[in-house]
């Protein structure tokens, strides 16, 4: 029976990671934590061209040898990207003895959580998972999701929270379904068009109507 995992969305501003491995796969990990604020130690005796120019570029701290016992010391979490098990096994066992979290790449038996395929659309961010059983279907979900998700809903997320902020300091609280009725295919259908502002007047109006409805 697959093991049930707990979706999350952790913050890495200014936690040192590691990553084991040079290639390809450390180079899609190495890219998204330094966009997550990671600092991110390399340890592999080669690299890919880009992740050597990142070491050089003092972005990421390269250790140019293979991994050893006692690598994992200091840091929150791991990321084994060889095609080497054995590795992969040590590096897990490590973990579990330094309360360091372990991703092994397409080894879900020596992983203590497991990486989702990401879509993002400005500060939306959607992961899907299959719980490891098939990377190649998550990614595929991914690309359907990607088709259906405009830009508009980028932008929505934009207005949406200036006007959350805006009501909120003039000490204003919507409650949920006020604010779902408000997110409306007329709201979209403004952002579609690239009518930033008059959505924004539009989602404006609309909650504070709703808002002194309620009081009264």
């Amino acid at each position: 029976m697959r093991r049930p995992y707990y979706p999350v969305f952790l913050d890495l501003q200014g936690r040192p990671v590691v990553v084991i491995g040079g290639g390809t796969v450390a180079l899609g990990k190495v890219k998204g934590l330094l966009e997550a604020g990671a600092q991110v130690t390399v340890i592999s005796p080669e690299l890919h061209p880009e992740v050597a120019e990142l070491a050089a570029q003092g972005r990421v701290r390269h250790l140019a040898r293979e991994y050893r016992p006692g690598d994992l010391e200091g840091y929150h979490l791991a990321f084994v990207a060889t095609d080497d098990r054995s590795v992969n096994a040590q590096v897990a066992q490590e973990g579990k003895e330094r309360r360091v979290w372990v991703n092994a790449v397409d080894d879900p038996p020596n992983c203590d959580f497991i990486m989702p395929a990401v879509l993002r659309k400005g500060s939306i961010t959607i992961a899907i998972s299959t719980g490891g059983g098939s990377p190649a279907a998550a990614r595929k979900l991914r690309e359907e999701l990607e088709r259906l998700l405009g830009d508009e809903y980028a932008l929505m997320l934009e207005v949406a929270s200036e006007v959350r902020q805006e009501l909120r300091s003039r000490g204003i609280m919507v409650d949920p379904e006020t604010w779902n009725r408000a997110l409306d295919d007329d709201l979209m259908s403004l952002l579609r068009q690239g009518r930033r502002e008059e959505a924004k007047e539009r989602l404006r109006r609309s909650l504070l109507a709703a808002e002194a409805v309620h009081e009264g």
